[in-house]
């Protein structure tokens, strides 16, 4: 018998958004329903990954937003294709919506960004987490500036903007979005939220490129 594939979820959002805090929710409440989960992370715990993480403060536009895509498309390949194979649900804590917003703030054209990414493997369903740019600022600020951009004080409210914009471009794509304010919701309440949009086990999903279950604005 045919081992079923796994869902692929992706969870994007801006810095102090509390992607970190969602993701550990949402493991432990698949984990409740039964799911087998995989977590992983991007840019990739892999050397390509490691060196585009620790070089993201002196690497910019293209050169970052090619490092990053060359990082994706070999994380697919040896890390997410395999686990969705295996059964097993994969969270993956930034993905190609982050690259729409973060390599678009450093000044690469979202068309470009789209052309080099045109042969992901696109997610079942592509989580925008958001809340409103003074509590990410106020977050930002406890935990300490962590890279380049948070040295903008206005960069919250743009991310929170483009990262509602990259959800509409995700469903222009026919990807499955759903685009959470966490403002007001606790993690398991998120996760909760989550776990129920998934798209049903039982319609067949090939592992490849092809773009995901549709989903209307």
């Amino acid at each position: 018998m045919t081992q079923p594939r796994g869902m692929f979820i992706a969870l994007d959002g801006p810095s102090g958004v509390g992607k970190s805090t969602t993701i550990e929710a949402l493991r432990q409440e698949l984990t409740d329903r039964g799911m087998v989960v995989h977590q992983t992370v991007e840019p990739s715990t892999s050397k390509l990954g490691v060196f585009t993480r620790q070089n993201a403060d002196e690497i910019h536009g293209y050169a970052l937003a090619c490092l990053v895509a060359a990082d994706r498309y070999a994380h697919i390949e040896h890390e997410i294709k395999p686990s969705l194979l295996a059964g097993d649900t994969v969270i993956c804590d930034r993905y190609v919506a982050s690259t729409l917003v973060l390599q678009h703030l450093d000044g690469v054209p979202v068309e470009f960004l789209l052309g080099l990414n045109a042969d992901i493997l696109m997610p079942d369903l592509a989580v925008i987490l958001t809340a409103s740019p003074g509590l990410i600022a106020s977050r930002i600020a406890e935990r300490g500036v962590r890279h380049r951009f948070h040295l903008d004080p206005t960069m919250p409210g743009r991310e929170v903007d483009l990262y509602t914009e990259a959800a509409r471009t995700l469903m222009a794509r026919n990807v499955k979005a759903l685009v959470l304010d966490t403002s007001d919701a606790t993690p398991s309440e998120v996760a909760s939220t989550i776990a129920d949009a998934l798209p049903d086990p039982s319609v067949p999903s090939a592992v490849s490129p092809s773009p995901a279950t549709p989903q209307g604005p």
